[in-house]
């Protein structure tokens, strides 16, 4: 195990900076009382922080950085108290500050730092992008992209067992298969079909809808200056992983590509465990035939993967076959393991209410083929109310489509009212939130991967009701819920690595810990507060159990302090959105 003293004498080694980091050379107050967006803040959009505490508007002063003079009048919007702690905080505005530079909050003896400026939250969402490229399995990590976070191969997966819950006529157990590339899926060294389809699918959503934006957007990874999108590149390198995990002989998808066990806190050039794909399940062939489909209309004539939408469409069809002759194949494993062997203790994945997999796979499939079949499948298996998606809740995926790429079809039309009676109804919280955001409100918000799975996917999903309606309420209530995740929030955390004034130290990351330098990896997201505190065993101890504060910055963290692609993804879409809209005012 490497030590925190270990950490701190490789320190140096960061002195290359990947990307210019929105992190000042301003010491804020230890205490951080203040909250607010610890990144960038656009000149045109409403500017808020939020004071500890109950205080007049005459205690809270803006003042510019290099003069020290006053720079904007402060208004108090309102004291907000916490529904559940009941903590008295003053919600301060002072939009009226639109002039690019560099700021200071102060209120009494406490001050905090603040940046506004054209691209505010741009140098974050390259980050959020290049912590894929940062993640990638299969490949050495260059110093010419990486600077100090470079490292060797490790997991090149060209020997990976066929588990015996996998096995089939043309692949009988114990077959040696080749499934290299992809991304590490979260802080373990595992890949997972379930995960990375979601991961993808999200941030083809995003692109789909702000391309110009991301067709200019260069993150420094090895195919910058094709003629491809560096964010379309970087997923091209997952796709090609996920292709391999399809059996050739009858279309089905392996769930995941594992050890049986985790690894240990080790670099990945250290990991000796056999890896292995196991069982195949409808979920995974479904997930993988929506993207494939989404991938092979995205890439349709690409330049630089020529043959990468006829194989994906291939794929894609393959998969939805399969998974109609095996309609109800669960992922289980207890069950699995109590069958075969080696047992597998790693990332279960596990769904059995299928309704959203088959809407999302066959939604893909008809603006694929324009297949009829498909559109009616579509119907049969449409939601009946919105939700914010997730790895385990896709239909949204396929409802954006729908009402953004076939508007005047009936689904489409149901999809959008869901849409925005959901989006009404968070944003219509705000006004008596804590932290002006329109998630938060309650803690239900809170739990396992709460910072993506409530911030940053409604904060999408309101960007898709701002497209369909050019309504400012959504794209305010989306800043809004960035800015939260950035530090507006009720720990002060600016939750993404290596960003802000005070962010996450010590992700259940392994790579983060293994490598021997004391900053973990940048631009990752981690899971954030979480009350159910499932790792209470391992961390010992909590600050709070209260719903928004029970965080903690250690490694074994895995409830609030792990960090997952999906996460990552989520945050990639909402802020490479943001960053589109925000461009073109």
């Amino acid at each position: 195990m490497i030590t925190n003293e270990m950490k701190r004498l490789r320190t140096a080694a960061v002195g290359a900076a990947l990307f210019t980091i929105h992190c000042s050379l301003f010491t804020p107050t230890a205490t951080a009382q203040i909250r607010l967006n610890q990144v960038g803040m656009y000149p045109s959009q409403e500017k808020t922080a939020v004071i500890e505490g109950k205080v007049g508007a005459g205690a809270v002063k803006v003042t510019n950085r290099q003069t020290g003079k006053r720079a904007a009048k402060v208004k108090v919007l309102r004291t907000a108290v916490s529904p559940w702690s009941k903590k008295q905080r003053t919600v301060v505005d002072f939009s009226s500050l639109t002039q690019p530079g560099e700021y200071v909050i102060t209120c009494g003896k406490h001050s905090e730092p603040f940046t506004i400026a054209d691209g505010a939250l741009r140098q974050v969402t390259i980050g959020t992008l290049r912590a894929f490229y940062l993640n990638r399995s299969g490949m050495a990590i260059d110093a010419k992209y990486a600077a100090a976070y470079a490292r060797p191969l490790g997991h090149a997966d060209t020997h990976v067992l066929i588990h015996p819950s996998a096995a089939s006529l043309g692949r009988p157990a114990g077959t040696a298969i080749a499934s290299p590339l992809g991304w590490y899926d979260a802080g373990d060294y595992n890949k997972y079909i379930v995960n990375s389809a979601f991961s993808v699918g999200v941030m083809l959503c995003s692109y789909e809808q702000n391309r110009a934006y991301y067709d200019a957007l260069e993150a420094n990874i090895p195919e910058s200056g094709n003629h491809t999108a560096d964010l379309l590149d970087e997923l091209r390198y997952n796709l090609e992983w996920m292709l391999t995990m399809q059996d050739p002989y009858d279309g089905g998808v392996y769930h995941k590509l594992t050890t049986p066990n985790f690894e240990g806190f080790i670099m990945p050039r250290d990991c000796h465990q056999q890896r292995y794909v196991v069982q195949k399940s409808t979920a995974a062939a479904l997930d993988f035939a929506a993207v494939m489909a989404q991938t092979a209309r995205i890439f349709k004539g690409n330049k630089d993967y020529a043959c990468l939408s006829d194989r994906a469409a291939r794929a894609a069809l393959a998969a939805y076959r399969w998974a109609e002759q095996n309609p109800a194949v669960h992922y289980q494993q207890n069950k699995m393991n109590a069958k075969y062997q080696p047992a597998v203790s790693t990332g279960e994945y596990g769904d059995d209410k299928l309704d959203d997999e088959w809407f999302w796979a066959a939604t893909e499939l008809y603006l694929l083929t324009e297949d009829h079949h498909f559109a009616e499948l579509a119907a049969k298996y449409q939601p009946q109310r919105f939700t914010a998606p997730t790895w385990g809740m896709v239909a949204s995926l396929g409802a954006y489509d729908w009402m953004t790429l076939c508007p005047e079809n009936a689904i489409a039309e149901s999809c959008r009212q869901q849409l925005l009676h959901h989006c009404d109804s968070i944003v219509g919280t705000t006004a008596v939130s804590s932290f002006q955001t329109p998630n938060g409100n309650s803690p239900r918000d809170f739990g396992w991967g709460c910072l993506s799975e409530t911030f940053g996917t409604n904060g999408l999903s309101l960007l898709y009701a701002y497209r369909l309606t050019v309504d400012k309420r959504y794209l305010r209530g989306a800043l809004q819920d960035a800015e939260y995740i950035l530090g507006r929030n009720a720990t002060g955390y600016c939750y993404v690595t290596g960003f802000g004034t005070k962010s996450p130290k010590n992700p259940h990351h392994r790579l983060s810990w293994a490598d021997g330098i004391e900053a973990p990896l940048p631009g990752m997201l981690v899971g954030g507060p979480n009350p159910g505190q499932q790792d209470i065993a391992d961390v010992k101890h909590y600050d709070s159990r209260q719903p928004d504060e029970s965080y903690a910055d250690v490694m074994q963290s895995y409830a609030s302090n792990e960090i997952a692609i999906n996460w990552n993804a989520s945050l990639l879409a909402l802020l490479g959105w943001i960053e589109s809209e925000m461009k073109a005012k």
